[in-house]
């Protein structure tokens, strides 16, 4: 459903002329990231500030408010769905087009020089932010950190609470290795960098590393913290009140001391380790700006963590809970699919969310089921061309004899996570359904039975999917494949399959698992 966004643009642009940072009296744009501190993928609802603004709620975007315009940067995934819930206040910004500007470019030529943007440092990555503030230096334009949310300020009292549920330990039968071996892992990578302190922002890089698992985000078991790991300290930023009952046994089980910060404490804590000169700080480049701004230039060690990498290799045990949780996913999958097209025989009327609900109770009797791993995408028809579609009481269609039907789903377990498209026709297909269809399956087994060296990088790879669209000039619009987490994310880097290059991308090895196929 549209949102009319009329009013909030207005009370967001009386705020801009009354930021005052630095010598600056006002600023002439406002950028709103979908990121929260974290960088997460996924927001909890407290921080889904640029739906808010914008109307648009897809899991990837950037906002930009100036005094005249608002503009919403989106890729391909998302087209449809930001064209459906954008107002007439909005223009749509096409990001991947040859013939859409970057947000950085946009604003340089369309803002007066001397211009200031503004944005929250803490949701935006130091990757991000520094080639923005690269071109708009270019016409002497200047980014600066506007530490008070802008959006929070509007929001206000309806603005839903940040999530802080309580935390849940994760027994070595399911996570496979202690919280002490992977120390020992990490700080061999520290040690060979010669890095005194690492600094983590990603949540489930501390929930794996932890081997505790949480809910503050939807779909992901993860929770709010940051970590600091040092030669000799473990430190965990994380009110107190969350940790799990078990907490004091669970370092025993996994041989080590955790020390426990406030989770406000963390930028505090990284201003005291830099004040002693010359220790270097290993950080990510996909942290927030406001975390990697505390580290002076001469002190930074960016690179992507060695806990990132480690998490996407699999060890084991996660391997055969992978495997098991698959079995069992793939059993109510099939109950599902059976129920309904024998529903459809019989001219019962099923919608999309009516669909959704029904394959949500099959997964619920499954032995380790947890939840949900995104909202299933449960599309009937011209729906199912909407990448990330969510059905809803608007929306919904009723899943036909006549249409297809794509279904998108997948679910928590403590001991894996999964994510399974299928596509059916319960009638009869045209002859065009059949050839794309077909297609698609020669693209996936071409890519699915390569032998390939290691460490070849996805977007090398992601051609063998293709081809075969490609033969009679067709494509699709959003990736091939991604990572998926242990229990975690159900999108996990730092590999991917797709067009798009992945700056973190070791190239894929093996014990790492995609949505494709397990390499």
């Amino acid at each position: 459903m549209m949102k009319d966004t009329t009013i909030i643009l207005t009370k967001l642009r009386e705020l801009m002329q009354l930021v005052r940072v630095r010598d600056i009296s006002c600023i002439s744009a406002y950028i709103v990231p979908s990121d929260d501190a974290h960088q997460s993928e996924y927001q909890c609802q407290h921080d889904e500030r640029r739906a808010f603004i914008s109307g648009f709620d897809g899991s990837a975007g950037t906002a930009v408010i100036t005094r005249n315009s608002a503009l919403l940067w989106t890729d391909g995934r998302y087209y449809q769905q930001a064209e459906k819930q954008l107002d007439s206040n909005w223009i749509l910004m096409k990001d991947g087009l040859t013939t859409t500007p970057s947000l950085g470019v946009w604003l340089a030529q369309n803002l007066p020089r001397g211009s200031a943007v503004g944005v929250d440092p803490r949701l935006f990555s130091f990757r991000l932010w520094k080639p923005i503030e690269n071109e708009l230096n270019s016409s002497d334009c200047h980014l600066v950190p506007i530490e008070n949310n802008l959006i929070d300020e509007i929001w206000g009292e309806n603005q839903p609470p940040q999530t802080f549920n309580p935390i849940k330990t994760l027994k070595l039968e399911y996570a496979g290795v202690t919280v002490a071996k992977k120390w020992d892992l990490v700080r061999e990578k520290m040690q060979e960098k010669k890095a005194d302190a690492l600094i983590v922002s990603a949540l489930d890089e501390i929930a794996w590393f932890l081997n505790m698992r949480g809910s503050d985000i939807d779909f992901n078991p993860v929770f709010f913290a940051y970590m600091i790991i040092t030669k000799d300290q473990l430190l965990a930023f994380v009110d107190s009140e969350k940790l799990p009952t078990d907490f004091s046994s669970h370092q025993t089980e996994n041989e080590v001391q955790i020390k426990v910060l406030p989770y406000s404490s963390i930028g505090l804590e990284i201003s005291r380790i830099v004040s002693t000169k010359g220790r270097k700080i290993w950080i990510s480049p996909t942290s927030s700006y406001y975390l990697t701004a505390l580290i002076p230039k001469s002190q930074r060690l960016q690179e992507v963590t060695p806990i990132c990498l480690l998490k996407s290799i699999k060890n084991d045990v996660e391997i055969k809970g992978f495997v098991n949780s698959h079995v069992r996913d793939g059993i109510a999958l099939c109950q599902y699919f059976a129920w309904l097209e024998n529903q459809l025989d019989h001219g019962e009327k099923i919608d999309e969310i009516s669909g959704a609900d029904k394959l949500e109770s099959f997964r619920r009797t499954q032995d380790k089921y947890v939840g949900l791993s995104f909202p299933t995408i449960s599309s009937s028809g011209p729906n199912g061309s909407i990448i990330h579609y969510h059905p809803t009481s608007e929306t919904k269609r009723n899943i036909t004899l006549t249409d297809i039907y794509l279904c998108d789903s997948g679910a928590q377990y403590l001991d894996g996570t999964t994510d399974v498209t299928r596509t059916f026709h319960f009638g009869i297909p045209t002859e065009f359904q059949k050839e794309v269809y077909t297609r698609v399956l020669k693209g996936q087994l071409t890519f699915g039975s390569t032998i390939f060296p290691a460490k070849v990088k996805g977007q090398v790879l992601d051609t063998l999917a293709r081809k075969a669209l490609w033969d009679i000039g067709l494509d699709y619009s959003h990736g091939t494949g991604h990572g998926v987490g242990h229990f975690l994310n159900v999108h996990e880097g730092p590999i991917g399959v797709g067009i798009r290059h992945m700056p973190d991308d070791p190239g894929l090895q093996e014990n790492m698992f995609i949505s494709n196929v397990y390499s």
